[in-house]
């Protein structure tokens, strides 16, 4: 297995709605084969820029342990997910 880094930033929600928006990757990550090594949650920020609209965002950092095919997952369902504004999937050095 691989290790990854993955930082997203969710749209602005209400806190019920945006803690199942970070529920929701972290069991497809373990669905999908991965471990999650580390859940940092660095809360609302403002942007540098507006992104969809938005001029804060709600960042959140994981790394795991897992395979390409779970990064590709992963990767597809961030793009077809309506509450993230952004997102960078890092396969770290060994």
């Amino acid at each position: 297995m691989r290790a990854y880094e993955v930082l997203y930033i969710i749209k602005p929600l209400e806190e019920e709605q945006t803690e199942a928006v970070i529920e929701k990757f972290k069991s497809l990550i373990e669905n999908n084969g991965g471990e999650i090594v580390s859940l940092d949650k660095w809360g609302k920020r403002k942007l540098a820029y507006e992104i969809k609209h938005n001029r804060e965002g709600y960042y959140v950092l994981i790394k795991f342990n897992g395979t390409p095919e779970t990064a590709a997952e992963l990767d597809r369902v961030f793009r077809i997910t309506d509450e993230i504004l952004k997102f960078m999937i890092i396969r770290e050095e060994d």
